[in-house]
C-alpha cells in the first residue's frame, strides 16, 4: 500500500475483522500503549469491529498525561520569572499543576511561547541574548532525539542562556511495570510504532518471554491497529509470546542508530516519576553531567516538593489498563476539556479527550 486512504478502507477493515472473529475463541484483554493509537481506536470506532470477547485498554503512552505534577509545578515557577522566555508545546499549557497551569501564568504576564520544535527555542536564545530561554523538553523516545539535538547545538554554539526542563519517559520499563503488577489484566501489547522507529524493538523479546505476553509493534491507522490486534490474538490463541512487527514499513529491528547515538551523547537513563502511576526505575532520561549547564532545574535552583494529586483524576488507573475514561465519576461532568481535572482530558493524545470528543455516548454499562 502507498497511500493513507488504503489503510482506512472499510472493505479491508471488515476483512481483517472477520478473520479476528474467526480465530477468537475466548476473552482477551490487549493494551495499545500509545495515546495516538487510542485516539484512532475511538475515532474510527474500531472496538465495534472486534468480537465482544476482545477488550482494548489504554496504556501510558501520552507524554502530556504522564508528566508529573512536580515537574509541572517547576515549569510554572520558572515560567513566572520575569527574565525567562518559557517555550512549550501547546498541550502543556492547560495541564493543571498544584494550584494553576501555564496558561494562567501567561495570562498574568509570563512570557510563554508555544513552539513546534526545540530548535525554535535555540533560535529564540540566539535572538534574545539578554533573556533566559527555557524549553519544556517532554515526551518519549520519539521526541527525545530532537531535544537532545537542541542541547547539543546550544553547546556547539556556545549559548549560555538556553536550558531544558527535562521530563522524558521510556516505554519498555512502563510495559514491564504493568506486566509485573499483581492486578494486571493485560494479556498482550500493541507497542507504539513511532517509538520503535527510533529505538527498534530488540528490548521487547526479554519482556515477552519473562511475562509470557505477545508484543506486536503496531502503526496508527485503522488497518494497522486491527492487523496488530489480529497478530496479537493469533499468538494468544496459540499460547505464544513473541515479538512481531506489524509496522515494517516504518520500523526496523535496530531502529534509528544515529538518533540513538544522539540520545546517548546527551542523556543518561534515570528513574522517572509518572503522573498517576508513581516512580519506575530506569524509565526516564536526564541530561548527562557534561550538559549540566543546560539543565533548567540546576540553573534555577528550584525548591519544589512533590505534591499529591488531589484532583480526583483517575488517570493512573486508566493508563495502566485498570479502568476506562467512562468509568471515572467526573468524566464529562466535573472534568471536561474546558475545565479539566487531569492531563488526559487536555492532551491531544489523552484517552479522556478521545472519549469525550468521539464517543461520549459510550457508558460504563457497555463494558
Amino acid at each position: 500500500m502507498k497511500y493513507l486512504h488504503e489503510y482506512r478502507q472499510r472493505q479491508s477493515i471488515e476483512k481483517i475483522s472477520a478473520e479476528i472473529a474467526r480465530i477468537t475463541t475466548r476473552p482477551w484483554t490487549i493494551m495499545e500503549v500509545c495515546g495516538g493509537q487510542t485516539h484512532a481506536i475511538v475515532k474510527y470506532g474500531l472496538q465495534q469491529f472486534l468480537p465482544q470477547q476482545v477488550e482494548l485498554v489504554h496504556g501510558p503512552g501520552c507524554p502530556v498525561c504522564v508528566t508529573s505534577l512536580e515537574i509541572i509545578d517547576k515549569a510554572i515557577a520558572i515560567a513566572a520569572r520575569p527574565e525567562v522566555i518559557f517555550c512549550s508545546f501547546g498541550d502543556m499549557l492547560r495541564v493543571p499543576g498544584s494550584e494553576r497551569d501555564l496558561l494562567a501564568v501567561k495570562a498574568g504576564g509570563g512570557d510563554i511561547r508555544t513552539v513546534y520544535s526545540p530548535l525554535h527555542a535555540v533560535e529564540l536564545a540566539q535572538q534574545n541574548p539578554d533573556r533566559e530561554v527555557v524549553f519544556f523538553a517532554i515526551g518519549f523516545e520519539t521526541t527525545a532525539p530532537a531535544n537532545a539535538m537542541a542541547a547539543f547545538l546550544a553547546r556547539k554554539k556556545g549559548l549560555r542562556n538556553l536550558s531544558l526542563l527535562v521530563s522524558h519517559f521510556l516505554v519498555p520499563p512502563a510495559i514491564e511495570s504493568i506486566c509485573s503488577a499483581a492486578d494486571s489484566r493485560v494479556q498482550g501489547f500493541l507497542a507504539a510504532g513511532h517509538v520503535c522507529a527510533i529505538m527498534g524493538y530488540e528490548q521487547y523479546p526479554p519482556l515477552a518471554s519473562k511475562y509470557r505476553v505477545p508484543i506486536v509493534v503496531t502503526g496508527f491507522e485503522p488497518l494497522d491497529i486491527l492487523e496488530g490486534v489480529m497478530m496479537c490474538l493469533r499468538q494468544l490463541e496459540q499460547g505464544c509470546c513473541s515479538v512481531e512487527n506489524q509496522y515494517a514499513r516504518a520500523v526496523e529491528r535496530r531502529g534509528n542508530i544515529p538518533a540513538q547515538e544522539m540520545l546517548e551523547q546527551v542523556f543518561d537513563i534515570a528513574a522517572q516519576t509518572w503522573r498517576g502511576v508513581g516512580t519506575i526505575g530506569a524509565s526516564g532520561l536526564r541530561l548527562r553531567p557534561e550538559f549540566a549547564a543546560f539543565d533548567a532545574e540546576k540553573k534555577f535552583s528550584l525548591d519544589i516538593s512533590p505534591q499529591i494529586d488531589s484532583s480526583g483524576c483517575i488517570s493512573g488507573q486508566i493508563m495502566q489498563g485498570q479502568k476506562k475514561p467512562c468509568d471515572c465519576p467526573h468524566f464529562g461532568q466535573r472534568c471536561r476539556p474546558e475545565q479539566p481535572l487531569g492531563a488526559p482530558m487536555v492532551s491531544s493524545e489523552g484517552a479522556c479527550a478521545a472519549y469525550y470528543r468521539y464517543s461520549r455516548q459510550v457508558t460504563a454499562d457497555e463494558h
